[in-house]
């Protein structure tokens, strides 16, 4: 009878001690990050801001729960376990803990989350992973390291959206399933996306161009300023002037009439601008290979002059390592859809094997 009772109680505390709760803070050293992220020192939590952010965990256990504090309510995250997406959720305003992954295998597991949408979403803290079980070493870091900058279509804009409105919340925008996320999984390269919607090099939809935000770590705070020295990437691919191209034309426009006036831009003004703001990346990344490219909306149907002002500003660089990649037109109404972002990124994917990996 003894027997039988000291079983009963052991065999729980067996498995308790073997699947026990592991609270994984936000700044263990073992967690993987992707992207610019910033440490809130007061919270004791990392912020999270642009799109394809991401934060990865190894363990070897049950379940898996993470902590998180949103600002808005309205972003949305990917949840992939050992590499397999799972679903995605929509992180609630305020401070709460989600369940990732329940009744696994007790062996070793992944577990990663990846933001579907942009920073005027505002900005999420995670605070930590809750696991059954315990945190593994982080896995090696990758060889290639790529930064895009970008508009909509960088940040995959409605590229999950089929009912024809080309919406851009969290549910249909996916910059995982983005030109730019292929594309660095294509090359198995880590991966920074700075990108916002209607945003241009001399106008944009909205009152700030890529020149005002490029350099900012919390892209909503023009005093949070990125250190460039801390990781340098090895290419950086600047995917920008569709929003220029359309509103060059429309002299109505506030912003238009904000930094223009009344007088158009003409080709060498447009080709300075541009050249300029390729200088100041260059500035940043002495030593990367900068493609300048564009497509694969109408900045690239055939007759488009965008093509020769951006070859004539990269001209004008002189500089061996400036390319240039032109996506031909999608031909199809809306932002690029998931089939359309996967042809942007199977071409950079070849160029950059061709032109920079193999040479």
């Amino acid at each position: 009878m003894f027997k039988h009772l000291i079983l009963i109680i052991c065999l729980p505390l067996f498995i308790n001690c073997n699947n026990k709760t592991t609270i994984v803070l936000h700044n263990n050293n073992q967690l993987e990050y992707q992207g610019r992220v910033a440490v809130n020192k007061s919270k004791k939590a990392t912020e999270l801001f642009w799109s394809g952010t991401a934060v990865k965990i190894n363990f070897k256990g049950t379940s898996a729960k993470i902590t998180l504090e949103d600002e808005k309510g309205e972003n949305y995250f990917n949840v992939f376990i050992d590499g397999i997406f799972i679903k995605y959720f929509r992180i609630e305003k305020g401070l709460k803990s989600y369940n990732l992954a329940e009744k696994l295998d007790d062996k070793k597991h992944t577990i990663e989350i990846t933001k579907r949408n942009e920073f005027s979403a505002g900005k999420t803290l995670f605070y930590n992973f809750i696991i059954q079980g315990k945190v593994l070493q982080k896995d090696p870091n990758k060889e290639l390291f790529i930064e895009f900058y970008g508009d909509s279509i960088t940040t995959g804009h409605g590229n999950e959206d089929t009912s024809g409105k080309d919406k851009s919340n969290g549910i249909v925008t996916n910059n995982y399933n983005s030109y730019a996320a292929m594309t660095a999984r294509n090359l198995n390269a880590d991966y920074t996306c700075i990108a916002k919607e209607g945003i241009g090099i001399m106008l944009s939809w909205h009152d700030l161009v890529m020149q005002e935000i490029y350099y900012r770590k919390n892209p909503a705070d023009e005093k949070s300023k990125w250190n460039f020295s801390k990781k340098q990437p090895d290419i950086v691919v600047i995917n920008l002037l569709q929003n220029d191209s359309w509103l060059v034309n429309k002299p109505n426009h506030k912003e238009y009439k904000r930094r223009l006036g009344n007088k158009k831009p003409n080709p060498e003004t447009i080709e300075n601008a541009y050249a300029e703001f390729v200088k100041v990346i260059r500035e940043k990344y002495k030593l990367a290979t900068i493609i300048c490219m564009l497509g694969n909306m109408d900045i690239t149907k055939e007759n488009s002059p965008w093509k020769n002002y951006v070859s004539n500003a990269v001209k004008s660089i002189n500089d061996r390592k400036i390319y240039t990649c032109f996506v031909p037109f999608k031909n199809t109404t809306g932002h690029p859809k998931v089939t359309e972002h996967k042809i942007i990124a199977d071409q950079l994917t070849t160029f950059i094997q061709n032109n920079i990996l193999n040479n």
